[in-house]
């Protein structure tokens, strides 16, 4: 069984190591000239363009066409697929994907939403991914990502609301238009929705960034042993302040710190930081990684 997947999730080279991942293409377009996300723009260029451009990128989907081209060429080596993507809920990739799949009967592709995105997208792959080398079935690969989903969390927060507002991300969020450059709002993804939800706000982003590691107290004691990922938007000293906050707080098992990919950038602008995180415990079935994760002390 093949796994498919698409450039809004983020993964690092590390937890990707030795496992066989395709991933369909998002584009972005800034100042007139188009890019494939993590293909042919990479993190620091796009924040680079993105700081002495006046406009506003745009993003767009894979087409069914796209999809069904991808599709035809996996099923002429293993026509079992399984296809992960982004929450339907903040995309459109699913369904297109799901048209392009009904043009290739040959392929038997399942699909999966992850309701979320980002780095707890990666941690779906990734665990699916590592399942499927280790010879699990389908039924059990599907079993464990449901629990994965559920098990995990995200929370982000952002240093501008425009490239929220511009996009029309978060207009049915409650309390948020109406002080839209006042605030600093803690934003997490619905899981039954898919959607984003508003988790809570601060005053600065520093304050809004400490705030994340407040969101996983909410659900776990201190001393708990959680698996975290933290991710940025052109803000490493952020993502090392939250960081820090959470090594005093948890027993940690760390995934490697890490830039958001650029077509998610694009949406939430330069200065972002988010916090994926989940008990350990959920990850016990998981076969094995190839990669060593960072010491519990951060």
């Amino acid at each position: 069984m093949q796994i498919v997947s698409d450039r809004a999730m983020d993964m690092s080279l590390e937890q990707m190591a030795g496992l066989d991942i395709h991933l369909a293409a998002l584009t972005l377009t800034l100042d007139g000239r188009t890019y494939e996300s993590g293909v042919d723009i990479q993190p620091d260029e796009f924040y680079r363009l993105l700081g002495a451009s006046e406009g506003f990128p745009a993003t767009s989907q894979p087409s069914p066409g796209e999809f069904a081209a991808l599709y035809r060429r996996l099923a002429e080596s293993d026509p079992d697929i399984l296809s992960i993507h982004i929450s339907s809920g903040l995309s459109g990739t699913l369904a297109a994907a799901q048209l392009g799949a009904s043009l290739v009967p040959e392929a038997r592709v399942t699909f999966f939403d992850s309701k979320t995105l980002s780095g707890a997208l990666g941690w779906q792959v990734e665990v699916a991914a590592r399942a499927v080398k280790a010879g699990w079935g389908k039924d059990e690969v599907l079993e464990l990502l449901r629990e994965v989903r559920a098990a995990t969390e995200t929370v982000f927060t952002v240093a501008t609301l425009r490239y929220l507002v511009h996009g029309g991300r978060i207009s049915h969020l409650k309390g948020l238009l109406a002080s839209v450059l006042n605030i600093k709002p803690l934003i997490g993804v619905d899981k039954v929705s898919g959607k984003y939800v508003q988790r809570g706000q601060a005053r600065t982003l520093k304050q809004a960034i400490l705030a994340l590691a407040d969101q996983a107290r909410v659900r776990y004691a201190p001393g708990s042993a959680l698996r975290l990922q933290v991710l940025h938007g052109n803000n490493p000293e952020g993502a090392a302040l939250l960081r820090q906050r959470l090594c005093e707080m948890y027993d940690c098992t760390w995934l490697p710190n890490g830039p958001i990919a650029p077509v998610l950038g694009a949406h939430t602008g330069p200065g972002l930081v988010g916090l994926v995180f989940a008990p350990q415990a959920a990850f016990t079935a998981v076969p094995a990684a190839l990669y060593v994760p960072d010491e519990a002390t951060g």
